[in-house]
């Protein structure tokens, strides 16, 4: 039992303060949190003295989504994205205004009403999906069907619902293959859906297809039209089907026949593979914790990856998440698999699934099950934490590779040394924070949060950043629209001590940070707007 208080409260935070000096302070720290194992005592004095300082750090998260949005609305309003070094724009997410329909909700949630309304009124003006173009299923339903799904979920705004059930109409044509698998691209206007040729044309990803239910059945629950649940639920009926007896994953699927199955033995939680293991937990919290299915698939896939995925590094003892893929080896035997001992900044979220898993249990919080899994998910925090702290900038490359001859533990990849404004590890830092109290997840955020303020900043808005351990070279002219969608809504909850969503009974977020409310939730809301409306109240 840890006894001795908790000793790494930082300083309030003045609201002049100047992050252009700022000085990453180094990995190998904190290596007490190394296994996931809780320390100090944490008090009520603690947690109330890590409120105030959260509260003076918040400010400035505050003033990072004015300035973000500010370049934005200047430069690049109703467009795609902000080139925040040219102070330009891109539209190469073939012109919805992304950037915009991605924001709303941290709008909204930071109080930023004019600006919110002043974006509803362009998606009422200007929104358009009647595009003759391909776009991805994916992208295109976690981003902007997302966004407007949750702007109607806080506001209650119709508009918004109207343009979803627009946009979900159209991207449900991506549905319509022989499995049953929707294909990875659809074109808005024609209907016509085809997988993404770059992969060969035969095969979906496991992390597209088995990330757009959270969405769709919202839809569904908000439109009455059940045909949105149907097809997206069928998708998980079918790879229950044809799961494997570990409850893991390969990355691909060929969905060109009546039969969907596995077209690689690649299995991973970082790209092509995350989200399906995040939605498989979220869907089954969405619906009230009542659809075993989802939860079991969950179960079952955690089990699988702890006993077959989770590793540890030299000398460190550093968790993570490995993958695996085909022995290349000359002394290959036939069939078999061999460790990828890389890990994506992208599994980064695990973090996070992993404690909101052991805080919802069905075999209760202090079951082995939810323990193991609550101290794994501390564990790969720490681990995501130092991929931030170990680098020049203070900031995380997108993939690093764990070598056991290596002194450091891992290195960062030669073809991925870039930062590009990642949410992962802050929401899974926010998660814990939310879910424990531990005041060490909003110290880790607040370094992280330094570095991007000293290294990514720029006078219109925010940029990535091309070599983590090259932080002089200054920001690239890219700012994905998931910065302001998702890392800075999740520093805002970080260090927000008053924040309202309820991450275990009333709220849940999809892939993208876009948070709605779960069914037994919104079936009170909607209950409640009726009323409103029969008895012409101004609720």
């Amino acid at each position: 039992m840890a006894t001795i208080n908790f000793p790494y409260l930082g300083q309030p935070i003045q609201p002049n303060h100047n992050f252009s000096n700022y000085i990453p302070l180094g990995g190998n720290r904190y290596s007490e949190y190394v296994n996931g194992e809780n320390p100090y005592t944490i008090t009520k004095s603690i947690t109330h003295q890590s409120d105030e300082v959260a509260r003076s750090r918040l400010v400035h998260v505050e003033n990072a989504m004015k300035h973000a949005w500010n370049g934005y609305k200047t430069h690049a309003f109703g467009h795609d994205e902000l080139l925040p070094q040219s102070k330009h724009y891109q539209n190469n997410w073939d012109g919805m205004g992304v950037t915009l329909i991605d924001s709303l909700d941290t709008l909204w949630m930071m109080d930023l009403k004019n600006e919110f309304w002043e974006c509803r009124d362009w998606v009422k003006e200007h929104l358009s999906h009647d595009i003759d173009k391909f776009v991805s299923t994916f992208e295109t339903t976690i981003r902007s069907l997302g966004g407007l799904l949750s702007a109607y979920d806080m506001s209650g705004d119709e508009i918004f619902l109207e343009r979803a059930d627009d946009l979900g109409s159209r991207l449900l044509k991506a549905f319509d293959s022989p499995s049953g698998i929707p294909y990875g691209q659809v074109n808005l206007k024609s209907g016509e859906a085809s997988n993404l040729p770059w992969i060969g044309g035969e095969v979906a990803i496991l992390a597209e297809f088995g990330s757009l239910q959270i969405e769709f059945r919202y839809l569904a629950q908000a439109t009455g039209k059940t045909e949105y649940a149907e097809k997206a639920e069928r998708v998980f009926e079918l790879m229950k089907e044809i799961e494997l007896s570990h409850g893991l994953y390969p990355v691909f699927v060929a969905n060109t026949k009546e039969r969907p199955f596995f077209a690689t033995n690649i299995i991973s939680f970082g790209s092509f593979a995350d989200s399906i293991y995040e939605y498989m937990l979220k869907i089954w919290l969405q619906g009230g914790k009542v659809e075993n299915m989802y939860r079991e698939m969950w179960d079952r896939s955690v089990q699988g990856m702890h006993d077959h995925l989770l590793l540890k590094s030299t000398p460190s003892g550093l968790r993570y998440i490995a993958g695996l893929k085909p022995n290349t080896a000359q002394d290959k035997k036939e069939n078999t698999l061999a460790y990828d001992r890389s890990m994506d900044h992208l599994a980064c979220f695990m973090g996070g699934a992993l404690a909101l898993g052991a805080y919802t249990d069905p075999k209760g919080f202090d079951s082995f099950r939810a323990q193991r899994d609550l101290q794994t998910a501390k564990a790969l925090a720490y681990t995501c934490y130092q991929m931030y702290a170990r680098s020049k900038s203070g900031l995380s490359s997108d993939n690093i590779k764990f070598d056991r001859k290596h002194e450091n533990d891992f290195r960062i990849t030669s073809d991925r040394p870039y930062y590009i404004l990642r949410p992962e590890t802050v929401e899974t830092l926010y998660i814990l924070h939310h879910l424990t109290k531990d005041p060490i997840y909003r110290e880790w955020g607040w370094e992280i949060f330094q570095s991007i303020e000293c290294f990514c900043r720029t006078d219109a808005a925010y940029g990535s950043l091309a070599d983590v351990n090259l932080p002089g070279d200054g920001p690239e002219d890219r700012m994905e629209s998931f910065f302001l969608a998702e890392t800075l809504k999740y520093f805002y909850l970080l260090f927000n001590p008053d924040n309202e969503l309820d991450l275990l009974n009333k709220h849940v977020f999809n892939t993208e940070a876009h948070p709605i409310r779960t069914f037994p939730d919104l079936e009170k809301q909607q209950n409640d707007r009726r009323q409103c409306t029969n008895t012409q109240s101004n609720c």
